[in-house]
């Protein structure tokens, strides 16, 4: 392995990460962890706040706020969970179609740089990713974690599934 190798790969996510940042200012006019929570609570499973603040690896205080934010606009509603205790979150017709509107932006922002390779460099890469992805054996939380910017609808193979629990 190279140093050079290192900065490209570097650079690439880099890059990858400043498109989806803009991509989320554009769409929703937040960024950090905001989209991903929205993405989070749209795979339909109604996470509780301390799901939801595991999976982003946010404070409790600061996962409290940004779903407070997230209500205060309408993306998002609180119902009861399976258990009474617990608030169960869920979007909004408006938040279903904000999260939509994030995934397509997110496959817009990162397809320039898979365009520019041949479906066989492109399967080569995905086979490569995959790989690297397994390498990390990854704890069921950070799994969470790493897909929580992900299509669900489009993974039906993925490499580091989540097992993302129903309700609270």
């Amino acid at each position: 392995m190279t140093d050079h190798l290192i900065n490209l790969l570097g650079a690439v996510g880099l890059a990858v990460a400043d498109r989806l940042q803009e991509t989320a200012l554009a769409v929703l006019h937040h960024a950090g962890e905001t989209p991903a929570a929205l993405v989070v609570i749209g795979h339909g499973q109604g996470p509780s706040n301390n799901q939801l603040r595991q999976i982003l690896r946010l404070s409790h205080p600061g996962t409290v706020r940004l779903v407070d934010r997230l209500v205060a606009d309408g993306l998002v509603e609180r119902r009861q969970g399976r258990d009474k205790r617990a608030i169960a979150l869920h979007l909004t017709e408006r938040g279903e179609a904000m999260c939509r509107d994030l995934l397509q932006g997110r496959r817009s922002a990162i397809k320039p740089f898979v365009a520019s390779l041949n479906k066989q460099e492109q399967g080569q890469l995905e086979a490569l990713l995959r790989k690297m992805l397994i390498c990390q054996e990854p704890t069921q939380a950070e799994r969470r974690t790493l897909c929580r910017f992900c299509d669900q609808g489009v993974c039906t193979n993925c490499p580091i599934p989540a097992d993302i629990p129903d309700g609270v």
